[in-house]
């Protein structure tokens, strides 16, 4: 599901106007970038938690010359699902697709 049917879905839920979605969720994603950027945790209780992971620096290969690159420790961001969304799915996903 991409962001403009993401708005769409919401605008006909909710009866706002799809600028008024597109508002809202802008205004979401922002807030949660953000506190991220602040080093602080997004928790939205029953979906999951938006957080930041340090990763070490290391050294990697680069696949098409073969040459080994120092990568610098870096931060990235991660979710990690709730409990009662990982239940919710295991319940209700369509089997075999």
């Amino acid at each position: 599901m991409t962001k403009i049917e993401i708005i769409k879905k919401i605008s006909v839920e909710t009866g706002f106007t799809n600028v008024e979605v597109e508002l809202f969720l802008d205004s979401f994603i922002n807030s949660v970038k953000s506190s991220l950027s602040k080093g602080d945790r997004v928790d939205i209780r029953g979906f999951g938690s938006f957080l930041i992971k340090k990763r070490r620096a290391r050294k990697a290969r680069n696949p098409l010359t073969n040459q080994i690159v120092d990568l610098d420790e870096r931060y990235i961001p991660f979710f990690k699902v709730s409990k009662i969304l990982k239940e919710y799915v295991n319940k209700t996903i369509i089997r075999g697709f």
